[in-house]
């Protein structure tokens, strides 16, 4: 039985036809901006498949393959292009080229005139390229490119040479060099190169993003607010880096192929904006109806909102599932309180004192703790710990009014559970504040 690999292989016909095509589709439009006879012949002679592959072949050594290019530094620095999958040491905690080493696409650098000779590699056959033929020195590609064996032998050995590194790696005057600090008072001098396989990568993920139909489609539903079975996404302040400038084709292939652009995401810090913390004054309690200082909070009111259309879904039946799934979302409720008390908490102490504190006394120890340190009758009042159980007890009546409706009501017995649901989380807060003290 034959090798799959064997049946595989491309003939050597498919191999001639494709090259033939593609030099044709070269010389048709170069015959159509030559007047002159004698030019047009020249054209037709230079594109005959003998005469162009021993050109393609010869100019095929100022061509590279490259993952790493160093002429995004600076067009005319002449240094040495890197051609690797990225370092996979570097793990899945910071992005590099090893992130998308199985679909890394290899860029081409170097004399922009011979850029045409990897356009001809790149020709696929079979689902796979000329040059792939080359590196594996395939034999069906040998003799599609010429019936004399050496000199078939030297082309394809000069096309398989763009894959790979050239030879004395070095650095130039004109690319960017760091200078490494080592422990021992010396350093290491680290030349940088363009990541340029990453970032097409990136460009083209961003462009599928930004222009596909289905992307379109998906931002042409959410302004009607209909639905959509493909989602979209944005990149907000997202930052066009040009390269080359007129002669995009000094940088690269793939620098031509983005005209001359790459993407550069946002990141600059959060502008943050929220609005000034204000101690809950002129209020009998913090839990004073939906519109109160911590139930008029846009998280708080959604997820008692959650949380009471769960419930009254689910009234009827009782599973660990649901227990759960209840004891998350009143948790979060929890934690919303925790962290509203910790925000007061952090104002200026003494706020409690003040003739527009109208705040029961309960609430007061709770939300003012620093208040203690400066009135010893404060003080002694929220030593005895009395006011952790008004606090409770207030979340969860709170609690228990807004779950309560005429699809879902609520009794003394559920009141209980959600006060019980504070009870460690402000023993643990007394210990703090008594550490504080």
């Amino acid at each position: 039985m034959e090798d799959t690999e064997d049946l595989l292989q491309p003939s050597v016909l498919s191999i001639k036809k494709a090259i033939q095509n593609f030099l044709e589709q070269r010389l048709e439009p170069k015959l159509k901006e030559e007047k002159k006879e004698e030019g047009r012949q020249k054209l037709r002679d230079a594109h005959e498949p003998e005469a162009w592959l021993d050109s393609a072949a010869r100019r095929a050594g100022q061509i590279q393959q490259a993952t790493h290019a160093i002429k995004y530094s600076h067009p005319d620095a002449k240094g040495t292009s890197l051609n690797s999958n990225g370092n996979p040491l570097a793990g899945d905690v910071v992005v590099g080229s090893h992130t998308i080493a199985e679909s890394l696409q290899r860029d081409v650098v170097g004399n922009a005139a011979a850029l045409d000779v990897y356009k001809f590699l790149s020709i696929d056959v079979g689902g796979k390229t000329l040059l792939s033929f080359a590196v594996k020195k395939n034999p069906a590609f040998k003799a599609a490119l010429s019936d004399d064996p050496e000199k078939a032998e030297s082309w394809m050995r000069e096309f398989a040479n763009i894959a790979e590194d050239k030879e004395g790696q070095r650095s130039h005057k004109l690319a960017k060099q760091l200078y490494w600090p080592l422990d021992d008072g010396g350093y290491h001098l680290l030349a940088p190169l363009f990541p340029t396989s990453l970032f097409h990568e990136v460009w083209q993920t961003i462009q599928d993003d930004r222009s596909s139909d289905e992307a379109k489609a998906a931002r042409k539903a959410k302004w009607e607010n209909a639905p959509h079975n493909h989602g979209h996404r944005d990149y907000p302040d997202l930052l066009v880096q040009k390269h080359g400038g007129s002669k995009k084709q000094n940088i690269s292939q793939f620098n031509i192929d983005r005209d001359g652009e790459c993407y550069l995401l946002a990141s600059c810090p959060p502008n943050w904006v929220t609005d000034p913390v204000k101690p809950p004054l002129r209020v009998r309690s913090v839990f004073d109806g939906p519109l109160g200082p911590f139930g008029r909070r846009n998280r708080v009111r959604h997820l008692t909102r959650a949380l009471r259309d769960f419930l009254a879904g689910v009234q009827d039946y009782n599973n660990l599932g649901i227990r759960q799934k209840r004891a998350e979302l009143s948790g979060f409720i929890r934690d919303e309180l925790l962290l509203f008390a910790e925000e007061i908490q952090n104002l200026s102490s003494g706020w409690s004192a003040g003739v527009d504190c109208q705040l029961n006394p309960d609430e007061q120890c709770w939300l003012d703790p620093g208040r203690a340190r400066d009135d010893p009758a404060f003080s002694e009042t929220r030593l005895k710990g009395d006011w952790k159980d008004g606090v409770c007890k207030r979340f969860g009546n709170w609690l228990n009014a807004r779950l309560t409706g005429k699809k879902l009501p609520m009794g003394e017995n559920e009141a209980r559970a959600w006060q019980s649901l504070l009870d460690d989380e402000l023993r643990m807060l007394r210990l703090e504040v008594d550490i504080d003290d």
